[in-house]
């Protein structure tokens, strides 16, 4: 837990319409104020007039009052390519930014922001539908080019982080924001901070370790008592594989909502755990045999694990173990680099070449999104904000939004 663009192919089908009176003179049909529709991720090479059509017409919603209908339209074959349920949101940023997270004010969901490298800040007020360069003064004094890696909203406090160091906060829900000095003494560079509640924060560093604060990020409290480094190396004869004399850095660190983490090493030989209460991580070897490329939480408590190639794995139970059976992906010898839950049932993974994988069974069995095949970028990052809210995060200025409960009222109609 970084490509020619696919078109949003727009077309206009006439559709028959039966008055409720006669009239001497035809009458123009009535649209919708945002027709012509857009319409999600599709295969822009390979499209055929009945595609076209039979999308177009699912994206009109007419008004009851108008008293109309619409003339049957044949069911599309099995071997077309079946609706996504993402759409792609084009960004005003330049094509090399890697885009690295996106949250949203819970008050009012429709405003959000997502981060990125090259010291990207983009803001919407619309739930993402288009968004604009946010410019922070006090992210710009100094001659860095920082890059943004998290960000957190509780209330309308939030909190933003990055390399080199930086720590922006905001109680006004991201209308202003103030920087918020820090020690030269931190202890590796931070990837992730969490906001808990009035003026605090948690906040993790790349080496392990974890700071809380309750004044508003002025004065930070440790959390554990020492980093990985520093407990890995002291205990060397722990039997974790590849811990002796280790003096890396995390390269995904993953947070649970009761506050449990997950950390894979920089390498991937092993992962670690850390609960609250516990003054120091906890050393896990790998139960596979290639390297671990991801970890995170499902939303039933339990661990999902994804390894270089392509691999997928899930734990056994909703607890921590180190047992963890494989689910059979359609990966196309692609690595998966991220998997973001919707519901406890229903999943989507991410990776490189625009894999997009989905689950409506916990995670037992995948099937493939060929509509996003398309993207030629790497997808790093699935963030559902919500139900109905999810967005995928990548790099050249990727970004998908959510459409599957959108297209699901719609097919539910019937037109298809």
């Amino acid at each position: 837990m970084e490509s020619v663009a696919p078109t949003n192919r727009m077309a206009l089908a006439h559709s028959i319409f039966t008055p409720l009176k006669p009239l001497t003179t035809t009458p123009r049909p009535l649209l919708p104020h945002n027709f012509p529709p857009r319409l999600p991720l599709c295969r822009a090479a390979n499209i055929n007039r009945r595609q076209l059509i039979a999308e177009t017409a699912a994206a009109i919603v007419l008004p009851p009052l108008l008293g109309v209908t619409l003339s049957p339209i044949p069911a599309a074959k099995a071997e077309e390519t079946p609706l996504s349920e993402w759409e792609r949101v084009f960004l005003p940023i330049d094509p090399g930014v890697v885009l690295l997270d996106i949250a949203f004010v819970p008050d009012d969901p429709n405003h959000g922001f997502v981060l990125g490298t090259r010291q990207t800040i983009l803001e919407t007020k619309d739930g993402g539908t288009t968004w604009v360069p946010r410019s922070i003064a006090s992210a710009e004094e100094e001659d860095f080019n920082y890059r943004f890696n998290s960000i957190s909203f509780k209330g309308k406090e939030g909190w933003i982080i990055g390399k080199p160091a930086i720590l922006l906060h905001t109680s006004d829900a991201g209308e202003n924001w103030e920087r918020i000095p820090l020690s030269s003494q931190l202890p590796g560079d931070m990837v992730y901070i969490k906001a808990t509640g009035e003026q605090s924060a948690e906040m993790v560093t790349d080496e392990g370790a974890i700071y809380i604060t309750s004044n508003k990020g002025y004065n930070w409290k440790a959390a554990i008592q020492e980093t990985v480094s520093a407990t890995l190396n002291r205990t060397v004869s722990s039997g974790i594989s590849g811990a002796s004399y280790y003096t890396g850095t995390f390269s995904t660190v993953n947070r649970s909502p009761d506050g449990r983490y997950v950390a894979v090493s920089s390498r991937g030989n092993f992962y670690l755990t850390w609960e609250p209460g516990q003054a120091y991580w906890q050393p896990h070897n790998r139960a596979v045999a290639r390297r671990i490329q991801s970890m995170g939480w499902r939303a039933d408590g339990g661990l999902w694990l994804l390894v270089r190639g392509g691999g997928l794995y899930l734990s056994k139970g909703t607890g921590l173990t180190e047992d963890f059976e494989e689910v059979s992906v359609q990966s196309r010898g692609f690595g998966i680099l991220d998997v973001g839950y919707r519901s406890q049932d229903e999943a989507w993974a991410a990776g490189g070449s625009g894999i997009l994988l989905k689950t409506t069974n916990g995670g037992k069995t995948w099937i493939r999104d060929k509509a996003a095949d398309n993207i030629a970028a790497n997808l790093y990052s699935v963030k559902f904000i919500n139900d109905n809210q999810g967005f995928v995060l990548g790099n050249d200025g990727v970004l998908l939004k959510y459409l599957g409960q959108f297209w699901k009222q719609i097919l539910e109609t019937g037109l298809l």
